[in-house]
């Protein structure tokens, strides 16, 4: 399945166990020997949600959370009949995250969640820096500075705001964010260019991924950026541009942040797994 490009592979872990979902996350992932995805997906029972989601990144590393993929989630169990019900809680890393389906012709076509609060605290995100915030700070990459404006939704996400996105030499750029000393833990990092005050155009490297068509938390951090730095307004909802089509995003008066996107099946199937 994908959301807007953001393609993984769903494995049902509800009467099922995989031992090594990091080795199989790598093998399924590759686009030429596996199925190719940007990652793996575990569908797994819950005693504090309706369902759990584990996902993987195409290098094996586990995330805390996916935007794009936990609509995906809701789609599945839906469209098979694991659930009657259109308002679910799915648990993740980051928490229990609540979806509200939107149902065309008895299958889920997109879903609403809502992906909690976004957390600007640096130590939380985390960010090595003497700032409380890291808010259009100065960084030093590639003999360029840029001014970078840090969020989690879960996960960990550096936004620049820049004139043009399809200039950016991403894929030099991308890895030397993601690895840099600021970041212990690494960081998702997207270039967003500014349309309009409700509108947002974005490219992102994912960790552990590179760039992907869509990253949901990725979109869902810019709009928080956006906001936080004078571009889009609170409580408004902004499309976010992807590669893979538009997300929309809107940062509350309470800090918790919605996000409407769309969910889609592209084919099942088996494969011959050498790890599992």
């Amino acid at each position: 399945m994908h959301g807007l490009g953001n393609d993984y592979v769903y494995i049902n872990c509800l009467h099922q166990k995989i031992k090594h979902p990091n080795e199989l996350s790598v093998f399924v992932s590759d686009r030429h020997f596996g199925i190719g995805s940007d990652g793996l997906v575990l569908i797994c029972p819950s005693d504090k949600a309706d369902f759990e989601m584990r996902m993987f990144n195409a290098d094996g590393s586990e995330g805390n959370m996916c935007g794009n993929a936990i609509r995906c989630v809701g789609k599945y169990v839906y469209d098979n009949r694991l659930t009657d019900q259109t308002d679910l809680e799915i648990d993740t890393k980051s928490g229990v995250k609540q979806l509200n389906l939107t149902i065309e012709n008895h299958r889920a076509v997109a879903a609403e969640v809502n992906m909690g609060e976004a957390v600007l605290r640096s130590r939380s995100i985390p960010v090595e820096t003497d700032y409380d915030e890291f808010i259009s700070q100065p960084m030093l990459v590639h003999g360029e500075v840029y001014l970078v404006t840090c969020v989690s939704m879960g996960n960990p996400h550096a936004v620049i705001f820049c004139d043009d996105v399809d200039s950016i030499p991403l894929e030099i750029i991308g890895p030397l964010f993601e690895n840099h000393e600021k970041f212990p833990e690494r960081i998702n990092t997207e270039f967003v260019q500014l349309i309009d005050r409700s509108t947002l155009k974005m490219r992102v490297w994912e960790r552990g991924s590179g760039e992907t068509f869509a990253c949901g938390t990725g979109a869902c951090a810019s709009v928080v950026a956006a906001v936080i730095n004078d571009h889009c307004d609170p409580g408004s909802e902004v499309t976010v541009r992807l590669k893979g089509g538009e997300l929309k995003i809107t940062y509350q008066e309470d800090h918790t942040v919605l996000m409407k996107g769309p969910a889609t099946h592209v084919f099942d199937g088996t494969i011959d797994a050498p790890i599992a």
